[in-house]
C-alpha cells in the first residue's frame, strides 16, 4: 500500500520544521485515520492538504480532525484558440528577458508581492519568512527552475517580472504554467501585469504551446480579474489545508 503523503524536503529545510503534503485529493475515514498514524511515525510537524472543494465528507473530516482552511486555490485555463491578437506594448514601458543584474530587485519584489498567500495567513510561519520564501523562489526560477523569465522595466529599471514554464512530461502534454507574476508597489495599477502576461502567452504561442494555466488565491481579487481581462477562464477550485501537530 503506497504512502498517503509525501515528505518535502525543500519547504522542510527552509522553514526549519518537518513539512509534509497529503497525496490524495478526497479523504475518507480510512484515509484520515492513515494519515495521521504516518505523520506521528515520520515525526511531521506540518501538514499541506490540497482538498477538492466539491466533496463534502473531505471538508467535513479535514475539519473535524484539525486541518486549517488557508486558502481557496483558483486555477484558471487560456486557450489560443479563443483568443484575439495578443498586445504586449505599455506605453514608455519595455518588455525583456532576465538579466542577471536584475535579480536584486527581482527580489526585492516577490518579498512584497504575495501577501495573500496561504504561508502569511497560516500564523505559524513569521512574515520574514514568507517573504524570503518568495525572494528566494524567484531567484531559483531565474537561475533554472523556470523556462523562461520576462522582466518588464521603466526608466532601464526592472519594475516586474513573470516566470514561464513548458511541459515538463506531467499531465497534458500540450499545457504551459505561469509560475510567480509581480509588480513593483509603486508601478501597480499602471497596466504592467496584463502586459507581463500577454508578454509570457505570446512567448509560449512562440513554443508551440497554446494553452496555458496560472494560479492564484481566492482572495486575490486583483490577480483574478487581471488574468480574467488576459483571457483566462476558471478551470478549478480547490481548498488548501494545513495541519499543525504539536
Amino acid at each position: 500500500m503506497s504512502n498517503p503523503c509525501q515528505f518535502l524536503p525543500w519547504d522542510s529545510q527552509f522553514f526549519g520544521v518537518r513539512i509534509a503534503r497529503v497525496l490524495p485529493g478526497r479523504l475518507s475515514p480510512g484515509l484520515i485515520e492513515r494519515i495521521l498514524v504516518w505523520c506521528q511515525e515520520q515525526a511531521i510537524a506540518c501538514l499541506y492538504f490540497l482538498a477538492d472543494s466539491d466533496h463534502d465528507e473531505t471538508v467535513s473530516l479535514a475539519e473535524a480532525h484539525g486541518f486549517h482552511l488557508v486558502d481557496i486555490r483558483l486555477t484558471l485555463q487560456w486557450d489560443a484558440r479563443n483568443q484575439q491578437e495578443i498586445t504586449t506594448s505599455n506605453g514608455a514601458a519595455v518588455l525583456r528577458p532576465f538579466q542577471a543584474g536584475d535579480l536584486p530587485v527581482l527580489q526585492a519584489i516577490a518579498g512584497d508581492s504575495y501577501h495573500d498567500s496561504r504561508f502569511y495567513f497560516d500564523g505559524h510561519f513569521a512574515p520574514e519568512a514568507c517573504d524570503l520564501f518568495y525572494a528566494t523562489w524567484i531567484k531559483n526560477s531565474c537561475e533554472g527552475y523556470a523556462d523562461q523569465v520576462l522582466v518588464t522595466e521603466q526608466e532601464g529599471q526592472p519594475v516586474g517580472f513573470i516566470t514561464c514554464h513548458l511541459p515538463n512530461g506531467q499531465g497534458n502534454p500540450a499545457l504551459g504554467q505561469i509560475g510567480l507574476v509581480g509588480v513593483a508597489a509603486q508601478a501597480r495599477g499602471s497596466g504592467l501585469g496584463r502586459m507581463l502576461v500577454n508578454g509570457a502567452l505570446d512567448w509560449f504561442q512562440q513554443q508551440g504551446i497554446s494553452q496555458v494555466q496560472v494560479v492564484t488565491q481566492g482572495r486575490n481579487l486583483a490577480a483574478q480579474r487581471l488574468y480574467q481581462r488576459c483571457g483566462f477562464l476558471t478551470h478549478n477550485v480547490q481548498l488548501w489545508y494545513h495541519k499543525w501537530f504539536k
